[in-house]
């Protein structure tokens, strides 16, 4: 069996997962801590990031990015990709917007602040990183509320992999309830479309000891 090493609070993890379902993959799932730089994980990837694929036949695909595109060629029954080079292009600069500035503006600033440095014993929140995660977490919003009331989809006609970058680094933030959905209703359906596909199922699932989600995190109708 294919085994997919992750966190389960690390965006690009969330957008593996989403993509072997939606892909119809079967892999089991190892979740790391890449903080205690675990040898057994080091020898897969020296990098010691998540995420982390090692397939049936013993190849190992490390890192986020590689792995999204080995994905998409690899298996392209089910594209996330579109076939035109200039939607494709679109779709890539989403995708790139939340997995790199809505993670440094956002998700480092709530999340890592929050609770990846409580689970990693690296010492007490910096509350002006938070305050700023607070404050961006607006702006990104309404980048979500323009493209959906303008388009099907974050980037365009069909569902794709700019929705899932976008939906696996808001679950990270709604998983700490840091996310003003009351004030973006928008992005709020937007993203209750995305809770509901079956690839999102594990997403929702997700309960990291010690740190549960908010109730409404894993509710279709929140």
């Amino acid at each position: 069996m294919r085994i997919l090493h992750h966190h389960p609070l690390h965006a690009l993890s969330r957008v593996a997962r989403v993509m072997l379902a939606e892909k119809a993959i079967p892999f089991e799932s190892v979740i790391e801590k890449p903080w205690e730089r675990r040898d057994a994980f080091m020898r897969l990837t020296p990098a010691g990031d998540v995420p982390v694929l090692v397939e049936e036949d013993g190849v190992v695909v490390a890192g986020g990015l590689a792995l999204i595109e080995y994905l998409e060629e690899a298996y392209p029954d089910t594209p996330l990709l579109p076939r035109e080079v200039a939607r494709r292009a679109e779709v890539r600069r989403i995708a790139d917007w939340f997995l790199f500035k809505f993670e440094r503006e956002v998700t480092e600033n709530l999340v890592g602040e929050k609770l990846i440095k409580r689970l990693s014993g690296q010492g007490h929140p910096f509350a002006p990183a938070i305050r700023a995660g607070l404050a961006n977490i607006h702006y990104h919003l309404d980048y979500i509320a323009f493209l959906s009331e303008r388009r099907p989809w974050l980037a365009g006609p069909t569902f794709s992999l700019a929705d899932i970058a976008a939906a696996a680094s808001l679950s990270c933030l709604d998983y700490i309830d840091n996310v003003p959905w009351d004030k973006n209703p928008e992005a709020k359906d937007w993203y209750a479309r995305i809770k509901s596909r079956p690839s999102f199922r594990a997403i929702l699932a997700d309960n990291i000891t010690g740190c549960p989600p908010p109730r409404h995190y894993a509710d279709l109708d929140f």
